[in-house]
């Protein structure tokens, strides 16, 4: 999609996890592994933005993992939060301000999206470092967490450092 703005458009990125293996493709136009993801188009809010571009590239329908805020109103609809945000330069004269969300698979057949990748896979996190060509650190940092966040069952990991008993406080 073409840029909505010549200094700054917004995107979502979904670190798609299932069974402690993260969802990447490898762009064509950029020649880099990354997250599913892409632009959010004007008539988008970054939540259906982020189920359009995951069933686009990869043929998935995910579930966004994150809480969504009980503020719903007359002319207000609350959005899942994205995990994290960041803003990064594509060019001099333009930078993306990018929506990172962690997703699990709902339905559908991973299928490759060949106009834009060249290739799709499931990669745990031994499988990061043997990427060709390599992933950057900030990618495989978002991998990572997301892997190490996400549990088999779809909800939010735990430590067990961070368990009540562990810290001495009581439940």
């Amino acid at each position: 999609m073409a840029h909505i703005h010549e200094k700054i458009d917004f995107t979502v990125a979904i670190f798609v996890v299932e069974t402690g293996r993260v969802l990447m493709v490898h762009h064509r136009r950029l020649g880099k592994w990354l997250p599913l993801g892409g632009h959010i188009e004007l008539d988008e809010d970054p939540e259906i933005a982020a189920l359009r571009e995951a069933k686009e590239e990869s043929g998935l329908d995910v579930e966004l993992i994150g809480e969504r805020p009980p503020t719903t109103g007359p002319g207000t609809r609350a959005l899942i939060a994205p995990r994290f945000l960041d803003i990064h330069r594509i060019t001099d004269t333009h930078e993306h301000i990018g929506m990172i969300y962690w997703a699990r698979p709902k339905n559908g057949q991973v299928t490759l999206a060949a106009g834009e990748h060249h290739e799709i896979r499931w990669c745990s996190a031994a499988d990061l470092d043997s990427l060709s060509p390599p992933i950057s650190e900030a990618v495989k940092w978002y991998c990572l967490k997301a892997i190490e966040e996400l549990s088999h069952d779809g909800t939010p990991f735990t430590r067990p450092e961070d368990e009540p008993a562990a810290l001495g406080r009581s439940v």
